[in-house]
């Protein structure tokens, strides 16, 4: 186990008495199977997994923030990565594609998360999850743009399989399609007490769009106030 505080140095031993000042340094020092715990503070940095399968737990998802300074995703997953990311706000990330996380061929566990006020060029204002599966428990997105598809998540693949459970989908909008949730291809999704509402895009569903052979299990859930319509297929 390895610690990062805003009162630490990454001249420190991550221990509990001496932790790192920041959480990339705590990945960087991490085996697979390590856990990263942060305690509560801001901490303005991108972090990027670089392949390891570790669990970062913050403080909670209330006083534990990530913020990415709008220099690009603010957590990047890749390469086969199966981590856990638990307990944090994910905010102010600006990138091409994912702006808060971006994940291509992972099996993330998302957990007890904020993802807020984050921005995309292309797709994935939110969360992207290319060519891979996640779990998505307990998550809260909301206030994020996308300057195409999938204002606040963006899901894609072939054959994967990805669950959401208890999820609020919030106020986000795209220019082009899927305010709210965007599945591409043949993807399978089971979305289960999910609550997407007040997301907007300029075609398409306001709340999601299922594009391409896109399958879909909906369910115990509520799609409100969404623009131009809720679903569209």
């Amino acid at each position: 186990t390895w610690h990062v505080s805003t009162t630490g140095s990454d001249d420190n031993d991550g221990s509990e008495e001496s932790p790192f000042a920041t959480i990339q340094y705590g990945i960087d020092a991490s085996s697979d199977g390590d856990t990263v715990l942060v305690a509560a503070g801001t901490y303005v940095e991108n972090i990027n997994f670089n392949g390891k399968r570790i669990a970062l737990i913050g403080d909670s998802r209330e006083s534990t923030i990530i913020d990415g300074n709008q220099s690009g995703s603010v957590i990047i997953l890749e390469n086969g990565v199966t981590p856990e990311i638990n307990g944090f706000t994910i905010r102010n990330g600006l990138a091409y594609e994912g702006g808060g996380i971006n994940s291509a061929s992972a099996v993330p566990k998302l957990k007890n998360l904020i993802i807020t006020n984050n921005q995309s060029q292309s797709h994935a204002g939110g969360i992207l999850i290319s060519s891979g599966e996640a779990e998505l428990t307990n998550l809260i997105v909301k206030n994020n743009t996308a300057g195409e598809n999938g204002g606040g998540i963006y899901l894609s693949g072939s054959t994967n399989t990805s669950q959401l459970s208890n999820v609020l989908v919030d106020n986000n909008s795209a220019n082009g399609w899927g305010g709210g949730i965007y599945v591409f291809a043949t993807q399978e999704i089971d979305l289960n007490y999910i609550t997407i509402s007040d997301n907007s895009s300029n075609s398409g569903g306001g709340a999601l769009f299922m594009y391409y052979g896109a399958d879909v299990n909906l369910s115990n859930s509520i799609l409100w106030n969404n623009s131009p319509e809720e679903i569209h297929l």
